[in-house]
């Protein structure tokens, strides 16, 4: 089983840091936004998406990673990671959350 990097990178933000952390990446880093949804905005990140999400009910940031696997069951089984998939709905994706050792949220999924 190989995995590799997805293309899509998370910041789940507190309520309260949001419009901090926003314009922190559009105005002095100087990412482009390239999409706006409802709680969450996206920035092109090198060949990478970094969407940044506004979580009400956290109090901390968190980073989320996404891994591409052929087959995400095997891939979980060769992690030895815990299932994780009621942090959001997998609406239509073929995958799973799970965490790293540190509790690094993953998304394991296939393309």
């Amino acid at each position: 089983m190989q995995l590799k990097a997805g293309r899509n990178i998370a910041i789940k933000v507190p309520l309260y840091k949001w419009d901090e952390t926003i314009a922190f990446y559009r105005d002095r880093v100087g990412l482009q936004v390239t999409k706006e949804v409802q709680n969450s905005v996206a920035f092109a990140f090198g060949d990478m998406t970094l969407w940044i999400d506004r979580v009400e009910t956290q109090s901390q940031t968190d980073v989320w990673l996404e891994l591409i696997a052929d087959d995400p069951d095997a891939a979980m089984t060769q992690l030895q990671s815990p299932k994780r998939d009621e942090l959001e709905p997998l609406n239509g994706v073929n995958g799973h959350w799970t965490s790293d050792p540190a509790g690094v949220v993953l998304l394991i999924r296939n393309e």
